[in-house]
């Protein structure tokens, strides 16, 4: 089964992880196996999670060569403390939609090839035009200027429940309508934002990136990797608040205010800035220019 993914920032991540033989890090995002096979090749043992039986089946594939040293677990990254068993070496995360999901028109992930409107990473759960039909419009406008940032998320909303579309070009259609065409952007399409939304909607991405990124303490053990690359702002800004906190740096408080209290810290960053990647991998993988990779190691001697 062909699931062909190409991998992001993929020696950083694995020169993020200390040599070790038989440590176990768990791939969040298994997707094509991409992550997985390169901490393999290092010396680790792999657990691989992923809600898309697709990419199970394609990555188990890929990697039965390791034998014992894989194991694949269908489900979802933010129900790692509860599917795999802590404490372990390392997580790292991939988020985002991978290429032969979006490349895929029967997924629906794509405004660029019509099909039917699912975006769902999984085989359950509500589609996309499930969730518009379901919605009311206040709430749906809600929801694309959010997960979004989508400024026309009034008319966008208020097109979308008069069409009630179940094709991905019968949305953009909708969005197209929503939009004043002066307002169009020029460098992204006008459908961009609003699929993002529905996408990171249906699949409840943020919800699930917060309940991994909660999860980290109790799940790493002393020494323990967390390794999270990121596509958008909000997942992004999302990691970067949650890590600086598990290293016991205070939040920024409003000017004129006074620290009032220090966190302690039971990790330490591993990058003072987010990893990005060369110019030479956005050559070759222009989906690596958005891609943003942050990382931190749990202490010694701390206890979850």
């Amino acid at each position: 089964m062909s699931f062909a993914h190409q991998t992001v920032l993929l020696g950083e991540v694995v020169r993020l992880f200390s040599p070790g033989v038989d440590r176990v890090i768990v791939d969040g995002t298994l997707g094509g196996g991409g992550h997985s096979e390169a901490l393999l090749e290092a010396g680790f043992r792999v657990v691989g999670v992923d809600r898309d039986p697709q990419a199970l089946a394609a990555a188990t594939a890929r990697l039965s060569r390791f034998g014992e040293r894989f194991r694949a677990v269908k489900g979802e990254f933010g129900d790692v403390a509860r599917l795999v068993e802590a404490p372990v070496g390392g997580l790292v995360l991939d988020l985002g939609v991978s290429s032969p999901q979006l490349d895929t028109p029967a997924r629906g992930f794509s405004f660029q090839s019509d099909g039917p409107l699912d975006m769902r990473m999984g085989d359950e759960g509500e589609t996309a035009a499930e969730l518009i039909a379901r919605l009311p419009e206040g709430e749906l406008a809600d929801l694309i200027y959010l997960y979004g940032e989508e400024r026309a998320s009034r008319g966008i909303a208020r097109e979308l429940k008069a069409r009630l579309p179940t094709t991905t070009f019968a949305a953009v259609e909708a969005v197209k309508a929503g939009v004043p065409r002066r307002a169009w952007p020029k460098e992204t399409h006008v459908a961009t934002r609003t699929f993002q939304a529905l996408r990171i909607a249906v699949n409840r991405e943020l919800e699930q990136l917060e309940q991994a990124l909660s999860a980290l303490p109790g799940l790493l053990g002393e020494g323990g990797v967390a390794a999270i690359i990121s596509f958008h702002s909000l997942e992004d800004r999302l990691v970067k608040q949650t890590f600086r906190r598990l290293c016991g740096e205070v939040d920024d408080a409003p000017r004129g205010l006074p620290i009032v209290q220090q966190r302690t810290a039971q990790f330490e960053s591993l990058a003072r800035k987010a990893i990005v990647a060369t110019d030479a991998e956005v050559d070759q993988n222009p989906r690596a220019r958005s891609a943003r990779l942050r990382a931190i190691r749990k202490l010694s001697g701390v206890t979850s």
